[in-house]
């Protein structure tokens, strides 16, 4: 990899984590769960993606800005990890089934709703 390439997922990386652990500890005094704040974030970011992809593939898009936006910034803010560590502490089914289907079926429906408002 070039070190250019590595410096612009690490400049996007940064501020993604931080806004995702400033996000998750705002909001976990007011949600059920710490599984639930993990989620608003990954569908945050899902959104977000749908919505810069249309501008990313447009003509004169610099070819960092990839890296950048998606790899480091959306890659850091959304964390399927954090997720798989969660679904292990929800002991009922019915919990695991929505935080499950939250966030794959959820996921995919903020990614559509940002590509119809990216384009």
């Amino acid at each position: 990899m070039i070190l250019s390439q590595a410096l612009l997922v690490a400049a996007g990386a940064v501020p993604g984590a931080w806004l995702r652990f400033l996000l998750v500890n705002h909001l976990a005094d007011r949600l059920p769960s710490r599984a639930s704040g993990t989620l608003i974030v990954n569908l945050l970011a899902c959104f977000a993606l749908g919505c810069i992809l249309p501008g990313l593939q447009r003509p004169g898009v610099p070819p960092g800005a990839s890296l950048l936006l998606v790899t480091g910034f959306l890659g850091s803010l959304s964390t399927f990890s954090t997720l798989m560590v969660e679904l292990l502490t929800v002991r009922a089914l019915g919990p695991l089934v929505r935080l499950v289907l939250g966030s794959l079926v959820g996921g995919f429906l903020a990614l559509m709703a940002g590509l119809a408002l990216g384009r």
